[in-house]
């Protein structure tokens, strides 16, 4: 289910957002400060935030950055009579996804909102694969065998992505350890990446979907999906 949060001290106005972006499948919550609102964050599951720059308690900018910094991926639309274009720009360039200036139309509004939530669904199955008993969801970092979930460190996660990626194709060893070691160090043990694979493939039990290209590199085999 989506979860909009809106954060607009002015009530008349959050009643009003609320009742435009009222759909099936979708939850909206109303703030009228910061307060409430970095609350209600912490509750998780929050899809996008609606947000007004001036509050009561405080500017709506510092809490976009805060929102951007701990959760990169959720659309921040600003909300806000603040309508010159120094504040337009200094609003983006803060993260904001979109910036609506008050007075807006509805419909208009309904539709940029509408707009980022399509846009992070697309995101975001495209980090999810269901491969035969295999759900990978990169985005969540949940990975599942079964129904049994598997911890994998970043750098297996990385190797993972990229097998799954490109599956049914033979990614080399060099292009793989350049991909995934991408901290700038000059020297990498050659053993590393061997190693890596063999912790993977013992972790998702994909002895099989795995394979080695002796000589040249690794594969994730290509089945039928």
């Amino acid at each position: 289910m989506e979860q909009i949060l809106i954060v607009e001290d002015d009530r008349e106005l959050n009643q009003g957002l609320c009742k435009a972006l009222k759909a099936d499948n979708r939850q909206l919550i109303s703030c009228p400060d910061l307060k409430s609102a970095r609350l209600q964050l912490l509750c998780g599951s929050v899809t996008l935030v609606l947000l007004d720059i001036n509050l009561p308690d405080g500017s709506g900018l510092d809490f976009l950055r805060e929102i951007k910094k701990d959760y990169p991926e959720i659309p921040v639309v600003l909300l806000t009579a603040n309508d010159t274009d120094m504040d337009i720009v200094d609003g983006l360039e803060n993260g904001a996804d979109d910036y609506i200036t008050k007075p807006f139309s509805l419909s208009v509004l309904r539709a940029r909102v509408n707009t980022q939530l399509r846009k992070r669904k697309a995101v975001h199955q495209n980090t999810i694969f269901q491969i035969d008993h295999f759900r990978f969801d990169f985005h969540e970092m949940v990975f599942l065998v079964g129904s049994e979930k598997v911890e994998l460190s970043k750098t297996e996660q990385k190797l993972l992505h990229l097998l799954i990626e490109n599956r049914g194709r033979t990614l080399s060893r060099s292009d793989l350890v350049d991909r995934i070691w991408t901290d700038g160090a000059e020297y990498v043990d050659e053993n590393a990446l061997s190693v890596t694979i063999k912790r993977l493939r013992d972790k998702l039990g994909a002895q099989e979907y795995i394979k080695t290209v002796y000589g040249i590199g690794y594969s994730w085999v290509k089945k039928d999906e």
